[in-house]
């Protein structure tokens, strides 16, 4: 059995089962079976647990409230999702109150796990938007964000002030260094969204994403926490 590397929490384990069984460790490494670790140099950005131990916040943004997800809003994600422009750029459908109500349990898992944080976006109660932070990495302090907005709150900037108060409290509470912000080159709409919010563009990813109508080429931009 060749030698191989495992991670485990950020650091890199290397098992040394075939070269103990072949006689060649020595003078002090260790034996048949046992595994050597190889620490990081640099400690979390955030702590694992910190999440999972705040209760997740409800925002404000004027007159956006935006909130975590409960299982009464199954049937506004159903709605949303059979919009065609969320699907296209989300790449996802949505058939039946079941499927809805799963995404909706699946947010909460994600801030249990902390590996995303989901909001539902709401404007006198109904739901308008969603925005997220996916892909959080709290040991490096990374996080991209993620939104959508219902056909009838269009144009009234709401994925821009919502993306806005989310990486605020990104920022300032949970302490994050860096978010991200990805989209299609395809998709004027999130480009003003992304400069609307403060991220600035850092270039062009080529045939990153995958769509129904196949691969497109994606914009990153970013902000950064600004420390003093």
């Amino acid at each position: 059995m060749p030698d191989s590397n495992v991670s485990v929490c950020g650091s890199v384990i290397r098992t040394h089962a075939s070269a103990a069984s072949s006689g060649a460790l020595s003078g002090g490494l260790p034996a048949h079976g046992m595994i050597s670790f190889m620490p990081s140099l640099t400690g979390p950005v955030v702590p694992a647990g910190r999440i999972r131990s705040l209760r997740q916040p409800s925002l404000q943004a004027t007159d956006l409230v935006i909130r975590p997800w409960h299982l009464g809003a199954a049937a506004a994600v159903l709605a949303a999702y059979q919009d065609p422009a969320i699907q296209h750029w989300h790449v996802r459908s949505m058939d039946d109150l079941a499927e809805a109500s799963a995404w909706i349990s699946s947010r909460r898992q994600q801030w249990q796990d902390e590996s995303g944080a989901d909001w539902a976006v709401t404007a006198s109660a109904a739901v308008t938007g969603r925005v997220a932070i996916k892909r959080l990495d709290p040991r490096d302090g990374i996080g991209e964000l993620a939104y959508w907005v219902t056909p009838a709150a269009r144009g009234h900037h709401v994925a821009a002030r919502a993306v806005t108060a989310v990486s605020a409290w990104a920022f300032d509470v949970l302490g994050l260094h860096r978010l991200e912000l990805i989209h299609a080159t395809g998709n004027p709409a999130s480009c003003r969204v992304a400069t609307r919010a403060g991220f600035h563009p850092e270039g062009t990813m080529r045939q990153h994403a995958r769509h129904a109508d196949g691969w497109h080429d994606m914009h990153l931009h970013a902000r950064l926490r600004v420390t003093s």
